[in-house]
């Protein structure tokens, strides 16, 4: 899949010809689109039996396995073909997973051992992965419980798929459900499992103390069990692996899916209809997204929605269609509907010159076509005089340069509204008569217009007061109902500033009360507010502060930076918060309701999701592999050791220096330690460094690793573990070829099966360094409480010669304020958002607990309204029923749930295998899940569900 680098500003219209659509869908969606042979005719499934298998085996080492109907697909193609799409889906898929690159350590010195037997090698790969995840989903139907590896094909098929399939044919031999190939053994058809010495062998580990410990806790569940069901087998080959050496916690292999509709096309419009959709800023994936999907689209802008909820996207999509010859002229026919700001204007005015339309960044203008200058123009012109003047005024040399390739005074005739903002915004000075012109023209600036001295020798300009000016001098001098007023008339203005306004009102009343006029305006101006503002305003107000606490701020900028400040202004009353907390959520229950319909079916949430927040500031987000949103906790893997791993590839000709590390403090935030160069072992290897590379030459980069301890590190004082990624000599991420790091669990102490170093079916996630920046701070590890805190922010720093002694301290501030700014409840969340979409859209909901040990149900009552019965789910209090059990249990009954009845699910992991035929779900994680879902379950991003609170239209 073709990269794009954050540093390559370009926009959406240049970021089109070289993506690779099918690796986009891959990686959206986990769908493979298989184009059926050019001349209709179907291969033998047997002249691609061994073709197939060595794919399967390449696939599970890399954590994927094919489901039943894409098998089915690829089987069917000619063996030339069925190599260049197994070529091209293995290349898409390493690239994903940083597979794609050299990971080559500095201190070498590691086994690798692959069998010669393609098929052998599949089948030893197989049943490791079901030794250690008993759990695995048939690929046949999605079940789980019975699973086995078919002999000698081993595709994992449950007892019933083999029943069926066994029904069809005589009693001496049948096929396989997944592939067609005859079972070895009808009386036996499953494969035998090794041995626990060739297990050791082929995971290249020793038996440890943990090995032991673990083959005695096995010997005591033996006498415990009765003998016979298949489950209880299942458990026990579970077991059996663990002792044995086998990961165990290793991901269940990701199902691949077989692209629905007329190729992919239609996936690209399915992307395409979500983006546009969405309510947040694009992250720079997502707009590298949109740019590869939008020159698929009909040329007929059949699909261009009414609405384009974020103005950037809207700025962008317009752009490039106006760059297309066969778009052109229906796009600039709709500017007139479509650009509603002067801002939009300028937005455009940026896409259209190849920047990012966030105004962060000035561009070279391009030259503007006569015709689509006057349509400019003719836009500024209609729009309100005050609204356009103001919109100018907030980036004046912006819009100076803007006037420079709009000429706008050429028709100031024919749009005099336009050229007097100009006029205002550029200090324009003027004759008598001209003022005198400007000021007729200015009419409907509502008296804000005025002329005022300009360069010696009676020359005037033209000055404009703001609305943002008037409404900081009311509350300058205290007159809170007079800036109520103005700022109603702004109902997303006033929810920006409703903190400010409440505590000024405070400050000059000292009482705990509403300003004059806000708690009769307040809920009608919130049905015109998007989700972004209103969750961040409730998640503001709805948690005590305390004056002198330190805040964070996450300032606007191409790149991720958070700054911590004391806050010593004084907290807005509890009375005054929870009254305008009360409007906040009563508005978020009613949007849910509009947005779900008539109440129906069943919705499953987990519990986990509370620690996910909802999505703010995505255009700087990094590029992932899993999109977490930023402030969000994930708990670590239960084997207690990672490793992290950088990899980057400079110039040629260049030299650039990057350093993975790790900074280690105490509960009280003192630094107590730190593994990288200049220390490559911390507390007798509780963490390890692989050695300094200091420069990354082509074609193979470098690769720096560093493996943590958990437990070894707590015992050695550290509570949290600051990761970091520096460049040492001062070169910008964005200046490289590449540049990516990320985190792997090492299950037993090891990578993988063959005693890799990298091993592309255990990394948990990979992201990409972009950007201007030279410090990446990735995530923070808290030891004690086994959870990690994505910050995915960076550090504004100078100079050169970075390394963690040098700023120890201020990454422990940052770090720690951040561990405060996102603690548990301090922020909206996933968990917010769905679960009142669930509540409001069924009248029955399922929630598991965090721990996945316990299942509660809610039934919403007869008289029970829909407030009241969101806030008990929320609440998690007066369930209609509690079942408790292990984690199989649970995740086996919420599965038969999901089946027979699901609307809406929301998960941190896809962990359930359920047949689901029609709903909409959200995942963080994919799992069995994403293989059992029919092409009419929508899958949702964290965006796509904070788009479900959008105000309605109009």
């Amino acid at each position: 899949m073709a990269v794009t680098r954050a540093g390559d500003r370009t926009g959406v219209t240049t970021a089109t010809a070289a993506d690779d659509l099918e690796g986009l869908l891959l990686r959206r969606f986990s769908t493979v689109y298989v184009a059926a042979p050019a001349d209709g005719a179907r291969v033998d499934p047997r002249v691609n039996a061994a073709g197939l298998t060595a794919l399967e085996a390449d696939l599970a080492a890399r954590g994927h396995v094919l489901t039943a109907p894409l098998r089915a697909a690829l089987a069917a193609l000619p063996p030339a073909d069925l190599a260049g799409h197994g070529i091209r889906l293995l290349g898409r898929i390493d690239a994903l997973l940083g597979a794609d690159r050299e990971h080559t350590p500095l201190f070498r010195g590691f086994p690798d051992s692959v069998p010669d037997h393609a098929h052998s090698l599949y089948s030893e790969r197989i049943l490791a992965f079901l030794l250690s995840q008993p759990h695995q989903p048939c690929v046949s139907c999605g079940r789980t419980g019975d699973i086995g590896a078919l002999a000698p094909c081993a595709h994992l098929v449950c007892s019933e798929c083999l029943e069926q399939a066994a029904g069809e044919e005589d009693a001496c031999t049948f096929p396989c459900p997944v592939c067609g190939a005859g079972v070895a053994d009808p009386a036996d058809p499953y494969l035998r499992l090794p041995g626990p010495r060739r297990l050791r062998r082929l995971f290249g580990r020793r038996r440890t103390a943990d090995g032991r410990k673990a083959e005695n806790k096995r010997k005591a569940e033996d006498e415990r069990k009765a003998e016979g069901g298949r489950k209880a087998e299942n458990k026990q080959k579970a077991e059996d692996g663990r002792k044995a050496g086998a990961p165990d916690d290793t991901p269940p292999l990701r199902p691949l899916r077989l692209g629905e509709g007329a190729g992919p096309r239609h996936g690209a419009g399915l992307v395409l209809a979500g983006l546009l959709a969405r309510r947040t800023p694009l992250s720079p994936q997502d707009r590298e997204d949109l740019a590869a999907v939008l020159p698929h689209a009909d040329p007929g802008l059949d699909w261009l929605p009414e609405e384009i909820p974020v103005r950037e996207t809207k700025a962008a999509v317009l752009a490039a269609l106006l760059d297309r010859p066969d778009t052109a002229p229906a796009a600039q026919e709709a500017l007139r509907t479509r650009l509603d700001t002067a801002t939009d204007v300028l937005r455009l005015l940026w896409a259209h010159s190849g920047a990012e339309p966030d105004l962060l960044t000035p561009p070279r203008l391009r030259s503007v076509p006569r015709p689509l200058r006057r349509e400019l123009l003719g836009v500024l012109d209609a729009l309100p005089p005050e609204t356009v003047a103001e919109d100018m005024l907030r980036r004046p040399q912006a819009w100076k340069r803007a006037g420079e390739v709009l000429h706008p005074f050429e028709h100031r005739n024919r749009f005099p509204r336009a050229a007097v903002a100009f006029a205002a915004v550029r200090g324009t000075d003027l004759g008598p008569e001209e003022a005198g012109w400007l000021l007729d023209a200015a009419d409907g600036l509502d008296g804000r217009a005025r002329l005022v001295a300009g360069r010696p020798g009676g020359a005037v300009r033209l000055a404009v007061r703001t609305f943002v000016s008037e409404t900081e001098e009311l509350l300058a001098r205290g007159d809170t109902a007079g800036a109520t007023a103005l700022l109603l008339r702004r109902p997303g203005e006033l929810v920006r500033r409703l903190h400010h306004l409440l505590r000024v009102h405070s400050v000059w009343t000292g009482g705990d009360g509403l300003p004059p006029g806000l708690s009769e305006g307040l809920p009608a101006a919130l049905r015109r507010v998007g989700p972004g503002p209103l969750l961040s305003a409730w998640g503001r107000l709805r948690v005590p502060h305390e004056a002198g606490e330190r805040r964070v701020f996450f300032p606007r900028g191409t790149i991720a930076l958070a700054h911590g400040a004391d806050d010593h202004a004084p907290p807005v009353p509890r009375a005054a918060a929870e009254a305008v907390c009360t409007a906040l959520e009563g508005e978020l229950l009613r949007r849910a309701r509009e947005s779900a319909g008539e109440p129906r079916g069943v919705s499953v949430l987990d519990a986990g999701l509370a620690d996910l927040v909802a999505p703010f500031a995505e255009r700087t987000t990094a590029r992932a592999l899993v999109a977490v949103p930023r402030g969000s906790r994930l708990a670590l893997p239960g084997g207690g050791r990672l490793r992290l791993f950088l990899h980057w590839m400079q110039n040629k000709g260049q030299r650039v220096d990057l350093d993975l590390s790790v900074a280690l403090y105490d509960a009280e935030w003192n630094f107590v330690g730190l593994c990288d160069y200049t220390h490559l072992n911390f507390a007798r290897r509780a963490a390890v460094h692989s050695g300094d590379h200091t420069s990354a030459p082509p074609p193979d980069g470098a690769t720096e690793f560093v493996d943590l301890d958990v437990e070894a590190l707590e015992a050695a004082g550290a509570r949290y573990a600051v990761t970091v990624v520096f460049s040492y000599n001062n070169v910008p991420f964005d200046e490289l070829a590449d540049a990516f790091a990320g985190v792997m669990p090492l299950p037993g102490g090891k990578a993988g099966d063959r005693g890799r170093q990298f091993d592309p079916r255990l990394v948990r996630q990979r992201f990409d360094l972009a950007g201007s920046a030279r410090v990446c701070m990735p995530m923070v590890l808290d030891l004690a409480g086994r959870t990690a805190l994505w910050t995915d922010t960076n550090l504004s720093v100078s100079g050169g010669l970075h390394n963690v002694y040098r700023h120890r301290e201020r990454l422990g501030r940052l770090a720690s304020d951040l561990t405060v700014h996102f603690a548990p409840g301090a922020r909206a969340t996933v968990w917010d958002l769905a679960v009142r979409l669930a509540a409001a859209g069924s009248p029955e909901v399922w929630v598991r607990s965090a721990d996945g040990l316990s299942l509660a149900r809610y039934r919403r009552g007869a008289e029970e309204d829909a407030g009241a019965f969101t806030a008990r789910v929320a609440e998690g209090r007066a369930h209609d029923d509690l079942r408790t059990g292990d984690a199989e249990e649970i995740t086996e009954e919420l599965a038969g749930v999901l089946s027979g009845d699901g609307r809406f699910a929301a998960l941190v992991h896809g962990d359930l295998p359920a047949e689901w035929g029609s709903g909409e779900l959200y995942r963080l994680f994919p799992g069995p899940l994403d293989a059992g879902t029919g092409p009419d379950v929508r899958l949702l991003t964290a965006g796509d569900l904070l788009a479900r609170f959008a105000p309605a239209a109009g």
